[in-house]
């Protein structure tokens, strides 16, 4: 399986985010799984990168060519792929996943993954998504995406292949049971 792995090209202030990006890292490598990912050596970008290329795993990179990203490509990827725009970067790691997991990030992996969560609310797309609520991160959107339902913005089925936890088995065994054989309608 395919896993785009959104995340933070900086690490945050609490330690508990890298070591959710070890696990996950591990976890997919260790299990024959391909990460895909925007690229990045630094911040839990690289530290889910090289847990992943450690543990066996094949690593995909997915990097616009601008100036500033490409000053912090990984070197140990598997395969890199560049792309001329961030939007080109977004609709390339959508179209090469299978499942898509958040780790705590920034405003980036905010946007990648609520794009990924319209494609899939309105059928576009069909995978399991996930967020990595490392020490509660996630628990602020949670909120949101309740009163997204409460208030009839959104109906409870839309998020019925979304999952909050931090709990890497509970995450790994949502994605293999949800892994969907085809993912476009």
């Amino acid at each position: 399986m395919n896993i785009a792995v959104y995340c933070g090209s900086s690490s945050g202030n609490d330690p508990i985010f890298a070591e959710s990006a070890r696990i996950l890292g591990k976890w997919i490598g260790e299990n024959g799984h391909t990460l895909v990912y925007g690229g990045a050596s630094k911040g839990l970008m690289g530290v889910v990168a090289d847990a992943a290329l450690s543990a066996g795993g094949k690593v995909i990179g997915v990097l616009p060519r601008i100036g500033l990203i490409q000053e912090r490509k990984h070197t140990g990827l598997t395969e890199c792929i560049e792309t001329e725009t961030m939007a080109e970067r977004k609709m390339k790691m959508i179209e090469l996943a299978d499942a898509f997991v958040a780790l705590p990030g920034g405003i980036g992996t905010l946007d990648e993954i609520t794009e990924v969560m319209t494609l899939a609310s309105i059928g576009i797309i069909r995978c399991s998504i996930v967020l990595y609520d490392a020490n509660g991160y996630y628990q602020p959107l949670k909120t949101v995406l309740d009163n997204i339902v409460d208030n009839e913005f959104g109906r409870r089925e839309y998020f019925s292949d979304v999952l909050i936890s931090e709990d890497i088995d509970e995450i790994a065994g949502f994605l293999l049971s949800k892994n969907l054989n085809s993912k476009r309608k």
